[in-house]
């Protein structure tokens, strides 16, 4: 990291965790000011502030609200920024860049929107959380040359599938990115994807070098995941919310102290549940056990953070297996996590 490129991140930093959205406007200006380009002051500035923002939070070092908070002022920076500096003229494409239906961290996919405008494209920005029917409403409309997906929540991979197909038979090619498709963008490759980039610079390299390949024909889903013919993971999807009661039943009887728990800590848990059973069903869905053992690491750092046993974890696991026993790659899978997590199946 250069001097000045460090200096600005520092700034912005202080800035955006203390609130002060003027100061942290005028440290990405004083780089500009001082011959950053507009590019790297949004990816190598607001990006890498943003990433520490969400690294601070999953340590317990920053409150949600803090980081909702330096969130915006990212988001407003980043739009005072590009406006105080004239834009080329669009000439390689269009492209659309949407956020998969259920997805709110939107500060990526506004990056790479900003960054595929320098570069000289057209740019359909969506934002967050855009529903397959009116993206595909929005294609037909505008005819772009490609549609760039983000995800940054491994759950929403089973919509983002859905996503990619449907756009594909609409003849527009997909590339994927974020963190819900991998650090490798394994799941990228997996749900069909025409491409995947794992970051705003390297998604517009793509996209700048040339067009992507067309779609192939029309499929189903199932044509690239033949393993879900088994229907495990619509049924715990559908049977989510009895999973979530009937673990914390159990979990209860097992641990008498959460009886003494107040109403905030009895929400906590089913949230936690929640998340559990979500990305059980997941990794059903892509096939792949690592994201669920990715997901209960996380998990466990998480709550040691915070001071929670990862311990805590295993009745959760114990209990979601003797309710899946009838559902073999689940069961298995459970099984195969408490083993992970260092208890003997």
């Amino acid at each position: 990291m250069s001097a000045p490129v460090g200096t600005a991140v520092e700034r912005l930093w202080d800035a955006a965790v203390g609130g002060d959205e003027q100061a942290a406007v005028e440290a990405v200006f004083a780089a500009l000011d001082a011959g950053l380009d507009l590019e790297a002051a949004l990816l190598d500035v607001v990006g890498v502030v943003q990433r520490r923002v969400g690294l601070e939070w999953a340590a317990n070092r920053l409150s949600v609200a803090q980081e909702h908070a330096a969130t915006a002022i990212n988001d407003r920076v980043i739009a005072a920024a590009v406006h105080s500096r004239p834009r080329p003229r669009a000439g390689l494409g269009r492209v659309t860049v949407a956020c998969v239906d259920g997805e709110w961290h939107v500060l990526p996919a506004r990056l790479l929107a900003e960054t595929l405008r320098l570069r000289g494209f057209t740019v359909d920005y969506l934002g967050a959380q855009v529903p397959v029917p009116h993206l595909i409403t929005h294609l037909h409309r505008t005819g772009p040359d490609a549609v760039a997906l983000s995800g940054s929540l491994a759950p929403r991979l089973p919509t983002a599938h859905a996503t990619i197909t449907a756009c594909q038979a609409a003849g527009v090619p997909v590339i994927a990115g974020g963190a819900a498709f991998g650090q490798d963008g394994r799941y990228a490759g997996l749900l069909g994807a025409d491409a995947w980039a794992p970051d705003a610079r390297a998604a517009a390299e793509r996209l700048t070098a040339g067009p992507l390949p067309r779609p192939r024909g029309v499929h189903e889903v199932i044509d690239d995941l033949p393993h879900l013919a088994d229907q495990e993971y619509t049924m715990v999807t559908r049977t989510a919310a009895q999973l979530v009661k009937a673990v914390y039943t159990g979990i209860e009887e097992r641990v008498p102290a959460m009886r003494e728990y107040t109403e905030l800590q009895r929400q906590y848990t089913a949230e936690d549940l929640a998340h559990i059973v979500e990305f059980l069903a997941t990794s059903l869905y892509v096939g792949d056990d690592a994201l669920f053992f990715d997901f209960l690491t996380w998990t466990a750092e998480i709550l040691s953070v915070r001071g929670v046993p990862a311990e805590s974890l295993r009745p959760a696991l114990d209990l979601l297996a003797v309710e899946l026993r009838d559902f073999p790659r689940a069961h298995a899978l459970l099984v195969g996590a408490l083993e992970h997590l260092g208890k003997p199946a």
